[in-house]
């Protein structure tokens, strides 16, 4: 499968640092956006850490006969390993944690996912945006059991508190799955620096009206922007050729 990408990162219009983090392998096998959390050192140090774990992990055990969901559990294991040894040695940083979303493309297997936290793999097919992955927030949990709405979820005093994350002890799962991919579709990775800003009609619009992906990808950022660009805001877009 022939494909395509692109990917940005912004400050937004709030913040003076950013804490998000993102990797594009050059190849097109592989792609991170991790989203930092725990003050400014703290989260950009966490984004980093774990960009870097999950690309040295995946570059060094690409050829092995590990699955590629166990790759990809067994990358963020590692990444979350190593945020908890920085912790250790840095106690200034030891309430710093970071979301991640990683996509690979593996052949003959299919595309896989994973993730932990907030930060989002969507599906654009036929002009239809999906969300792939599920997240790991209070506020999730509270629309998945009937406790609140969706609405109410954009607005929630606790929507930015995150059930799960790399840089914690207690973490236990590492959500892993495989991914439909089909000529034409587009991925989209991103930080809720993107989701909190724009609803998904307004991501879908801005897919739809772009068919170049840097135009895409810069027409997402400047749209969160335009609505206030509260949080750092990091898209990564991937393209799956018609001719492959």
């Amino acid at each position: 499968m022939k494909l395509n990408f692109t990917g940005i990162t912004d400050p937004g219009l709030i913040r003076s640092n950013n804490q998000d983090a993102y990797y594009i392998d050059p190849k097109g096998r592989f792609f991170v956006v991790a989203d930092g959390m725990g003050g400014h050192a703290g989260g950009e140090e966490a984004s980093r850490i774990a960009t870097q774990e999950i690309r040295a992990y995946l570059e060094e055990n690409w050829q092995s006969p590990q699955s590629s969901s166990e790759l990809l559990d067994q990358a963020l294991w590692k990444a979350n390993e190593a945020i908890l040894q920085d912790q250790q040695h840095h106690p200034e940083r030891a309430d710093m944690g970071t979301t991640a979303v990683v996509v690979v493309f593996r052949e003959p297997e299919s595309p896989y996912c994973s993730h932990v936290g907030d930060s989002r793999l969507y599906r654009w097919r036929n002009s239809q945006l999906q969300q792939i992955t599920e997240d790991h927030t209070w506020v999730a949990r509270a629309i998945r059991v009937g406790d609140i709405t969706t609405d109410e979820a954009r607005i929630h005093p606790f929507r930015h508190v995150l059930s799960r994350c790399l840089g914690r002890d207690d973490l236990h799962q590492i959500d892993v799955q495989s991914l439909d991919v089909q000529a034409g579709d587009r991925l989209l990775l991103c930080s809720d620096g993107l989701t909190e800003e724009l609803v998904e009609q307004k991501i879908n619009h801005c897919l739809q009206s772009h068919p170049s992906l840097e135009q895409a990808a810069n027409s997402l950022v400047v749209a969160a922007k335009e609505e206030g660009g509260h949080d750092n805001i990091t898209v990564i877009l991937v393209a799956a050729d018609h001719n492959s």
